[in-house]
């Protein structure tokens, strides 16, 4: 243990001469635990919205996406799914097709997205957990079902316990009609069940069995994408590196973050910029350190002076008072990370803090994470250290000698 260290610890845990020096470092080291115990649960609650809804996508989402480069649709024969198949750590692949259409439920209309699926779609995606009211069921007999988004069902009006009113759906002709022709065709499908993910899929998605959606686009082999499962001992990276090289150019592989790249990334940004501005808080509160330690400087100037007087360095009384804010910081750390897993567990077992209104939890979700704890010490350790420099140099200039009055 070095002579610096020694001292610094002294100093910052020895009784004070001066009562008011002990009160302003507690409050500094108080000051730097709320701030560091409020950086981890910031980056917590941030994280634990991500995994929620992570958890929600992953519902409608597939773990790999598979989209044409070009276009809208493209064919899938036989073959084509062979390909897929061969792929190894591809366990499911199901085919859907979606487009913007127009609804109508009893005297309610409204556009929204009609994705067709197949019956597999159920199994590569865990669609049917979301399912609030009603049933997921796409088909029954040769009648055709539809299940609808919650926000779809709102504007709609639609009663999935009426069995014998029926939805429209209307879809623009592919071919060329005459002036005097219908323009749009038209097939109707009895609402089955109401689904609840997120609110931009509840808003826009109507879900119907692949066959329905094709005989309104009038193409019988036309997918929009390909939705694949991996098996759950698969390599994702190199099974989708797989899968890019087995289809080339002409389409677009995706993975789960892809597919919602736009929103994960700003919800990454939002988390960062919350950290960054509870860290301009913190810095503000390490003023409180600024004069604690000055304080301990002015108080220790003769004990400085004599330290210098036997040939002390400048820069080891320099790092003395550094090393003593390091201390300070570090108590501060570790006091502000027992608070926040304090605070962490309350809420994980009670809910301290509730959502109001109809989210789809009643608490906000939370997850906290090794790395967070990494980057809020080094944080609030580099704030201590800055706030421990003017101190430092102040007690650096202390002369050997104290003339005697």
């Amino acid at each position: 243990m070095n002579l610096a260290f020694r001292i610094a610890r002294r100093y910052v845990f020895a009784k004070k001469t001066t009562n008011a020096i002990n009160i302003i470092t507690g409050i500094s080291v108080f000051g730097i635990a709320v701030g560091a115990g409020a950086l981890v649960l910031v980056l917590s609650v941030f994280n634990g919205f991500e995994d929620l809804i992570t958890s929600m996508y992953s519902n409608f989402n597939p773990d790999v996406k598979v989209l044409p480069a070009q276009g809208k649709t493209f064919d899938v024969d036989s073959a084509f799914l062979k390909k897929v198949y061969a792929v190894s750590g591809v366990a499911l692949v199901s085919q859907t097709l979606e487009e913007t259409a127009f609804f109508e439920y009893k005297n309610s209309q409204d556009f929204g997205t009609l994705k067709g699926v197949d019956a597999l779609y159920q199994s590569v995606t865990g669609i049917d957990s979301t399912v609030r009211e009603g049933l997921f069921k796409l088909r029954e007999g040769q009648q055709e079902m539809a299940v609808l988004g919650l926000g779809m069902r709102n504007k709609l009006q639609v009663n999935v316990d009426d069995l014998f009113s029926t939805m429209v759906v209307y879809m623009p002709k592919v071919r060329e009609v005459g002036m005097f022709e219908q323009q749009f065709r038209r097939l109707s499908v009895y609402p089955a069940g109401t689904f609840v993910i997120q609110q931009e899929f509840n808003n826009k998605y109507v879900l119907t069995s692949i066959e329905f959606a094709r005989r309104l686009l009038e193409a019988d082999d036309a997918v929009s994408a390909l939705e694949i499962k991996l098996r759950a001992n698969a390599n994702v990276d190199r099974t989708i590196q797989d899968i890019r090289q087995a289809f080339g150019a002409d389409f677009v592989v995706q993975n789960r973050y892809e597919q919602e790249e736009a929103f994960l990334k700003l919800m990454k940004i939002e988390k960062w910029l919350s950290f960054a501005i509870v860290s301009l808080m913190l810095l503000l509160v390490a003023f409180n350190m600024v004069g604690a330690l000055w304080m301990i400087v002015l108080e220790k100037q003769k004990d400085i002076a004599i330290l210098k007087s036997m040939g002390t360095l400048d820069n080891t009384v320099r790092n003395i008072f550094l090393q003593a804010g390091g201390l300070l910081t570090a108590l501060g750390i570790g006091i502000g990370f027992m608070l926040a897993l304090t605070l962490y567990g309350a809420q994980k077992a009670f809910g301290l803090v509730s959502i109001p209104g109809n989210f789809i939890v009643d608490s906000y979700p939370i997850s906290m994470r090794l790395p967070d704890f990494l980057v809020v010490a080094a944080t609030v350790l580099l704030i201590g250290l800055l706030a421990s420099v003017p101190p430092a140099l102040r007690a650096q200039r202390v002369s050997a000698l104290i003339r005697e009055e």
